[in-house]
């Protein structure tokens, strides 16, 4: 009987003694908590953390801070936030600065942000900031295209180098699968080069600079895009090149090159047909002379066969002979036909 007693008591004082260390462990937070007016609970709150590996002072300094800033959250959002990979303090001065500027964000938005730009670079507070206090934006940005300027033709064929700021500030409603700032620089870019393109004179455009502001805000360029477009101030217009005369001469310069082109073809082809017509007037004297070589043989045949006398012989002799007398005063300078030969 004795025994057991002894070994209840003995049960009894581990049991004490395990809830004194855990009450000890804890006394110093629980009434730092206590103090600031954000009560914790030290078995629900501070053991549980504990067993679950969860930095108790973060937890409990990040909701002081958020009941103190008037902000209604509770330790199990803090802590499920935690194990989720997400940046407690960021979450809470997000949603400190958040409250003080009347924003609507609420823990769960603020979480997800936190979370959706956790390799971004960016955070949850930095995005709350920009929504208080806007940001400027080069447009374009050298950082990123290496250029200084947006470069347009209007119709005249003027050159027009733009440069722009774009002042925006986070929309904390699509701040999370919105487009980045880059996708605000490629629109503003884009509705500046299509105001320069659509202008009749560059006249116009550096008369009132103003219409690009007014028709890049019409178009509602920051649609689906993580930030707010408040301005688009045109900083700088500057009158670059004669575009268009230098595309008319380029074109001129090369129909000169083609027409050029065509001209030699033509050329080679009459070269062609001029050496062609060479050939076949020397292949017809060929067949000239051929035909020359063979009179005197039919002469001697006529004369062998007695169908020529030699009165008719001569008589085509002094005809011939009278030919060439008459080309020789009437200038011509070709040679008198050939004289045939006697059989």
């Amino acid at each position: 009987m004795n025994n057991i007693v002894l070994l209840l008591m003995g049960i009894v004082a581990v049991v004490c003694f395990i809830f004194c260390f855990i009450f000890l462990f804890f006394i110093f937070v629980y009434v730092r908590a206590w103090a600031a007016g954000a009560p914790v609970r030290i078995f629900h709150d501070l053991l549980s953390m504990k067993l679950q590996r969860v930095p108790i002072n973060l937890i409990v300094d990040s909701y002081i801070n958020a009941v103190k800033a008037g902000v209604s959250i509770n330790t199990d959002q803090l802590i499920a936030h935690y194990q989720s990979g997400g940046n407690v303090s960021q979450v809470v001065n997000a949603l400190i600065a958040a409250d003080k500027a009347s924003l609507p964000l609420d823990f769960k938005r603020a979480a997800a942000i936190d979370l959706a730009t956790r390799q971004s670079g960016k955070t949850v507070f930095e995005a709350v900031l920009t929504s208080v206090n806007p940001r400027v934006i080069d447009c374009p940005s050298q950082t990123a295209t290496g250029r200084d300027t947006v470069d347009a033709v209007a119709k005249d064929g003027i050159q027009l180098k733009v440069r722009a700021r774009v002042t925006v500030r986070t929309h904390l409603e699509r701040f999370v699968g919105g487009a980045t700032e880059e996708t605000i620089i490629a629109r503003v870019g884009e509705g500046i080069v299509t105001t320069i393109g659509s202008a009749e004179s560059y006249k116009e455009v550096l008369e009132n600079p103003d219409m690009i502001s007014r028709r890049c805000l019409e178009k509602g360029l920051d649609a689906s895009t993580a930030y707010e477009i408040l301005s688009i101030d045109v900083a700088d217009v500057d009158v670059g090149d004669n575009v268009g005369a230098k595309l008319q001469a380029e074109q001129a310069e090369a129909d000169k090159r083609v027409a050029q082109a065509r001209a030699e073809v033509r050329r080679s082809t009459a070269v062609a047909l001029e050496q062609e017509m060479k050939a076949r007037t020397q292949e017809m004297r060929a067949k000239v002379v051929e035909a020359e070589a063979e009179v005197p043989k039919a002469l001697a045949e006529a004369f062998r066969s007695g169908n020529l006398g030699i009165m008719d012989y001569y008589r085509m002799q002094n005809i011939q002979s009278d030919t060439s007398m008459r080309n020789s005063i009437a200038g011509d300078t070709g040679k008198a036909p050939a004289q045939p030969n006697n059989p």
